[in-house]
């Protein structure tokens, strides 16, 4: 039993490794790819649409445990993957109605996908293994940024321009990626621990009583989701960075290449992230709240040192380049380190928000998972929208503000639960 509910972890990983492979690689490059279709015919943003997805997400989170418990987390996986898949595939003849509808259809697909990985990743743990799951399926999933990112990097270094051909080869195989991240679903098979397909009645109200208990009997726990890590740093580092490093000037001919490397270097750091901390949080010496403080160390130094480094209108230029000056000259290796510093922080945060959701709600895991995953991406969603306006200094600032809120909120629920566990 145990190796069947461990394989269903691996089949998980590599399933979400695969669509996300697509998915984030696509996200990074987005608005850079948008920037250059801008014409008569073509006028969308890639920033509007990522803040279309999150916000369509963040509502169709209150609904997405029902539809799970309806139909089974299996087939939902099964089928937000198809429109995962869809919505990448937009790339490859972009329109703008296109870009925006597919963005609706992804964000509701989000919300289904995230929902019944929370309930399917708790049904596959016990208490023991919670940490070691959340660790491995969170280093198979942020493989997905090494090998996408790296193919854009071989297909665009040296261009100052996105030529049409490279452009459909990228997401035509981005596409195929996620189609078959779709197709290994299928192989996943049910856990005793899993929960009988519901009906209607009954999923309304598996959803109900545990949202008012998971508000009533731990309200802090919403705000550290919100909060810890931010919805605006998940904007940041998956969209936002990539595109400020491509959009400045002094790194010339390599810009567009180094969009790829930096979300390759983000995605090293999850992966030591996640496959390092899920194993250190079984000594009691390195507890939870070490690595949430860790995690906002370690993305202070990245803001800062990105504040230094970029130019100040990095996110907000509508030109192919940078006018402003950084005080510092653009460093590449700099900006290098600050990808995998945002890597490594996200990890510290999510592993263990993952952890302590699985463990205080093992439950009522669907929706938690899906209050988290709802009140994270209203964040990601406000994010993506200003961050086309606002300056760079700006977003840094709210970054900093937000996620030393939510490292104390984290704390303040590691305290309730350490003490309603001695009662």
């Amino acid at each position: 039993m145990a190796d069947r509910r461990t394989l269903n972890i691996v089949i998980l990983g590599l399933g979400f490794l695969f669509i996300f492979t697509a998915f984030t690689t696509c996200g990074n490059v987005e608005h850079t790819v948008v920037k250059s279709l801008e014409n008569s015919t073509f006028s969308g943003s890639g920033f509007h649409s990522l803040g279309i997805i999150y916000g369509v997400f963040s509502f169709s989170n209150l609904l997405a445990p029902m539809v799970v418990a309806v139909i089974g987390p299996k087939i939902c996986m099964f089928i937000s993957g198809l429109l995962y898949s869809g919505y990448v595939a937009v790339f490859i003849a972009p329109s703008t109605w296109a870009l925006y509808f597919t963005s609706v259809l992804i964000g509701v697909a989000a919300a289904l996908l995230w929902t019944a990985q929370g309930q399917f990743l708790v049904a596959n743990s016990e208490a023991s293994t919670i940490n070691r799951n959340t660790g491995m399926f969170w280093a198979l999933l942020q493989c997905s940024m090494l090998f996408g990112n790296l193919y854009v990097y071989f297909e665009w270094n040296g261009r100052t321009e996105i030529p049409d051909d490279s452009r459909r080869n990228v997401f035509l195989s981005l596409m195929v990626v996620s189609v078959v991240g779709t197709l290994s679903f299928l192989a996943l098979s049910a856990s005793r621990h899993e929960e009988d397909v519901l009906s209607e009645d009954e999923a309304s109200a598996l959803i109900h009583v545990p949202c008012e208990q998971a508000a009533s009997e731990n309200p802090a726990l919403v705000w550290d989701e919100s909060l810890a890590p931010p919805g605006l740093e998940l904007s940041f580092y998956s969209g936002v960075y990539g595109t400020c490093v491509g959009a400045t000037a002094q790194f010339g001919a390599a810009a567009k290449g180094l969009i790829g490397i930096s979300g390759i270097v983000v995605g090293v750091g999850e992966i030591v992230g996640g496959g390092l901390f899920g194993l250190l949080c079984k000594n009691n010496r390195f507890r939870r709240t070490s690595v949430v403080f860790l995690g906002m160390v370690v993305h202070f130094v990245a803001f800062y040192l990105i504040f230094l480094n970029t130019p100040d209108d990095a996110p907000v230029v509508f030109s192919t380049a940078t006018q402003k000056e950084p005080f510092l000259t653009p460093s590449v290796s700099i900006a290098l380190l600050c990808s995998f510093l945002l890597g490594l922080g996200d990890s510290c945060f999510n592993t263990q928000l993952y952890s302590i959701l699985g463990r205080v709600y093992a439950e009522d895991s669907m929706p938690a998972f899906a209050i988290f995953k709802f009140v994270q991406s209203v964040f990601a969603a406000v994010a993506f929208f200003y961050s086309g306006y606002l300056m760079l200094t700006w977003q840094l600032l709210l970054m900093v503000i937000l996620g030393f809120g939510g490292t104390l909120c984290f704390f303040m629920v590691e305290r309730i639960g350490a003490s309603n566990r001695s009662r």
